[in-house]
């Protein structure tokens, strides 16, 4: 019978569609995370099964997970051999064993092959199916410091096991956000089609200053740039990330430059590519068309009761990537505003003609369901020869995936 608890699987992307993941969970105070990260999991598209050690059970009720997940907690192993059922050599086996929160005891453990309870068991034996094991430490940090721990973490890494943080503050090693284990886990899973590929990618709004407070700008929260970003380091690019003012969370992975005006957008992402060989370039930003002829010290005083101002063409960055570097497998992005989709279609491919570009996104931001910062998108890939894809309105990082796929088979 469908638990209703499973009615969000899939609700934000199909990142993990298909995906069956055992979450292990350890007696720490993080354990009241749990629930969040599984149903995160789950939105992205995860089957989520519970696993818990006796001593997680004393820290949060495992009807709480089973409500989480929909599938009941395993709290101790029973003639059905659930940890075979679900991480042995089966056809039916998981993919994927997190073990979240995981202590010191329970890295300890797993490191020398020791199974005395349900979440150290169901490690080893995904051990031994060759199931990925990932784990998310949560301790306080002279346990994290400990040799013998560190001995142990080292000893897992060494045999292929992911570990996600900690994040080491106020003398504990803390759990990271529920953000960074789920991006990790749909990081695991993405596929590496851009190994050893270097990227420079543009985002969010530029800002073009009248005075010293007042700007002109667009409303981009860089969502879509940053998830193209996020895709590529996933598929095993080093990436360059050049940005306008956002606000939003970057992994560490990824080289963050922040502009403020058009300008100076223009002169970095033109500094890197006369610097540093590199394969993509995404240029998803939404930079201001104009600036103002004169900018003004100070403010402009407000008892004023009219000015008049005078705007000037910003340099046009995608105009120019194919003359810096013409081996840059270059991607545009063309927002247009209630037009019809025929005419977004030809502004597009007359923007990908007049600027040299290998491929270009398009898309109406008319809609304010996939118009600036929305989670969710949709948009037309037109190549050189005016062939047309139509991605669905999707989660803005299904379509970055999507259009990196399209861009990696571009022969330059």
């Amino acid at each position: 019978m469908f638990h209703p608890s499973k009615d969000i699987i899939g609700s934000k992307s199909n990142l993990l569609k298909g995906k069956r993941i055992v979450l292990c969970v350890c007696g720490s105070v993080s354990a009241i995370r749990a629930p969040d990260i599984a149903r995160e999991l789950m939105r992205h598209g995860a089957e989520v099964y519970p696993v818990m050690s006796k001593a997680a059970s004393k820290i949060i009720h495992p009807y709480l997970l089973e409500w989480a997940t929909g599938n009941q907690t395993i709290v101790k192993l029973t003639g059905r051999i659930e940890h075979v059922e679900l991480c042995g050599l089966t056809e039916n086996r998981v993919d994927l064993v997190l073990v979240c929160p995981a202590t010191a005891n329970t890295i300890s453990k797993a490191a020398y092959g020791i199974d005395d309870t349900p979440v150290t068991t169901f490690i080893s034996t995904a051990l031994g199916s060759n199931i990925p094991v990932v784990f998310v430490p949560a301790m306080h940090e002279s346990l994290y410091r400990n040799p013998f721990v560190a001995e142990s973490i080292d000893r897992l890494r060494n045999n292929g096991i992911i570990f996600i943080g900690p994040k080491v503050y106020e003398g504990k090693a803390k759990i990271v956000d529920v953000e960074d284990v789920v991006e990790a886990v749909i990081n695991f899973f993405t596929p590496k089609i851009l190994i050893n590929k270097r990227v420079i990618v543009t985002a969010g709004p530029t800002r073009e200053y009248l005075d010293n407070v007042k700007y002109l700008s667009t409303p981009s929260s860089g969502k879509m740039g940053v998830e193209i970003a996020k895709e590529c380091a996933a598929s095993g690019a080093s990436v360059t990330l050049v940005c306008g003012p956002i606000n939003l969370h970057v992994p560490t992975s990824i080289t963050v430059i922040s502009v403020n005006s058009c300008i100076e957008m223009f002169k970095t992402v033109e500094n890197s590519l006369r610097n540093s060989s590199y394969d993509y370039a995404f240029l998803a930003a939404a930079p201001v068309d104009f600036t103002f002829y004169k900018k003004y010290l100070g403010k402009i005083p407000s008892e004023l009761e009219e000015i008049t101002v005078k705007l000037i063409q910003n340099p046009k960055i995608s105009a120019e990537i194919k003359k810096i570097s013409p081996k840059t497998i270059t991607v545009g992005f063309k927002a247009e505003y209630g037009v019809p989709l025929d005419e977004l279609i030809n502004r597009a491919y007359k923007r990908l003609t007049e600027n040299n570009l290998d491929l270009i996104v398009a898309n109406d931001v008319s809609r304010s369901d996939i118009a600036f910062g929305s989670d969710y998108n949709e948009v037309y890939i037109i190549d050189r020869s005016r062939n047309v894809i139509h991605i669905p309105k999707s989660s803005k990082r299904e379509v970055a995936r999507k259009i990196i796929e399209v861009a990696v088979g571009v022969k330059c």
